[in-house]
């Protein structure tokens, strides 16, 4: 079988969350099973010289406003990657792949994410690079409207179905509805049951529109976005397609989060070698200047600080935490009020709050295995990663029972615990209290360290890498392929 996935992110090529990990890890998992797939997504600056034998495959002549190439090469891993060459689109450098210095989004975003996706069905159709997949898989609003371009022009006969997984619906790709001639898309394109979206043109309601089957990243989160409360205004679209809709829970790269091989780490462990996890806790409360002790229970947080990551919450309910005799070390950045507020909390408890303002990916390594505990209190959560993290590491997840949080971590209540399931504590309403008498179970718990080490071994023994995803994105390609129908009937091209 052979897939494309498009997608404007991929690890090690280039991240800004959890779409990157599974657009780099979910290919190379499916390998072993029989797939060849190749990612699709742009040069940004720097991305091809992380490539090995990188080279020019096609050339793409008229590419929305410039000169632009295929370009393909393969990553230390051994994954097939095209990249979508056009220094007019992307060689630029700010705040990310989608914002400029100043933090805001590229005024000419539909463009650059149109090109990616006109190229992405390009290939999709067999045009363009002597290669076309049987499946094509689409990741987010900015590869979205492949399924567009491939629902109007359908000259090439068989074209492969697409499945569009929504990492955040949040993200919708919205632009004025003056922009659709520049996409090389008919006016009719944005009739209501297309992808016009409240005086807007969407691209991510393109995909919903026009995709063969959606997926998202946890099946909590599928039943989720169905409601009004979660489905960011494409709850009503989403219903209509629900029986095209399925939940795949995301899993992690178990080599690069191994406590065993990990090299940020003061000392490897393993659940068979758990008592040397408490040389990286001693260790880490040393580097943030808390106070070294054993018997203190040290909770992390690894995220971006903004209330849709529910940390207002945790402020609010941070004196629980220290009057219990807590200790939390926060690492991030994002709303600025929320970073002067662990600051102020940092300041005024400085042997129980240690805060570093950004982000350093081995101090978030120590991090896991140095806490106890992490806590992922958000509002609303596709899958989260930080919790599987924390489950390798044996730092119990706290989070909210929300998306793919609930789908993944087993609360710790008393029927679980007697039954040796428990992994991590959950919460609900995402509100202050519950949150604190969440946080005051883990302490209550860590005091008992028979029982406490008992879910720590749980949790680490839990599988949490890409096979069980990989086999049922495996299983749902296959039902895909299957139910397409070849289309014998003429279609004009459309140009």
């Amino acid at each position: 079988m052979k897939v494309l996935f498009v997608t404007p992110e991929c690890y090690p090529l280039v991240k800004t969350g959890g779409l990157a990990d599974v657009t780099g890890a979910l290919p190379l998992a499916l390998a072993p099973f029989g797939v060849e797939s190749r990612v699709l997504l742009p040069a940004y600056p720097g991305v091809r010289d992380k490539l090995t034998g990188a080279r020019k495959v096609a050339t793409l002549p008229d590419l929305f406003g410039g000169t632009g190439a295929l370009v393909a090469g393969r990553t230390a891993d051994g994954l097939q990657v095209w990249l979508v060459e056009a220094p007019h689109l992307f060689a630029r450098t700010g705040g990310g792949p989608y914002l400029d210095a100043n933090g805001h989004d590229w005024p000419d975003n539909h463009l650059r994410f149109g090109a990616l996706s006109w190229v992405g069905a390009e290939i999709a159709a067999g045009r363009l690079g002597g290669w076309q997949p049987e499946l094509v898989h689409l990741h987010d609003w900015q590869a979205a409207l492949v399924a567009g371009y491939l629902h109007f022009d359908r000259s090439a006969r068989p074209d492969p179905p697409t499945l569009l997984t929504i990492h955040n619906l949040a993200f919708q790709g919205l632009f004025g509805m003056a922009e659709l001639a520049s996409l090389r898309l008919p006016p009719t394109a944005l009739d209501s049951d297309g992808m016009e979206y409240w005086g807007n043109l969407s691209f991510l309601k393109a995909g919903v529109r026009w995709s063969d089957h959606l997926s998202t990243v946890s099946p909590t989160y599928a039943r989720e976005i169905l409601t009004p409360g979660q489905g960011m205004g494409f709850d009503g679209l989403l219903r209509e397609r629900q029986h095209e809709l399925t939940g795949i829970a995301n899993g992690i790269d178990v080599t690069v989060w191994n406590p065993l091989t990990d090299h940020a780490l003061t000392t490897p462990y393993s659940v068979r070698r758990l008592p040397a996890k408490a040389a990286n806790k001693a260790a880490l409360q040393a580097q943030l200047g808390l106070p070294v002790r054993p018997d203190a229970p040290l909770f992390c947080v690894v995220s971006r600080l903004t209330t849709q990551k529910g940390l207002d919450l945790l402020v609010a309910a941070l004196p629980r935490l220290v009057a219990r005799g807590g200790q939390l070390a926060v690492l991030g950045a994002g709303d600025r009020w929320l970073e002067d507020s662990f600051r102020h909390a940092a300041h005024e408890h400085p042997e129980h709050v240690a805060v570093t303002i950004g982000y350093d990916e081995p101090l978030s390594h120590r991090l896991q295995a140095g806490a106890d505990a992490i806590i992922v209190p958000s509002r609303f959560e596709p899958c989260g990663l930080t919790q599987l993290y924390g489950l390798r590491y044996g730092t119990l997840p706290v989070v909210a029972r929300v998306g793919g949080l609930a789908d993944t971590v087993i609360d710790a209540n008393e029927a679980a615990l007697r039954d040796g399931v428990a992994t991590g504590f959950q919460f609900s309403p995402v509100e202050v209290d519950p949150l604190a008498v969440a946080l005051e179970r883990a302490c209550e718990l860590f005091a008992d360290t028979v029982a406490w080490q008992r879910v720590v071994k749980r949790a680490m023994t839990r599988d949490v890498s890409w096979s069980v995803a990989a086999g049922a994105y495996l299983d749902l390609y296959q039902r895909l392929l299957a139910t397409r129908l070849p289309d014998t009937s003429p279609h004009p091209a459309f140009t």
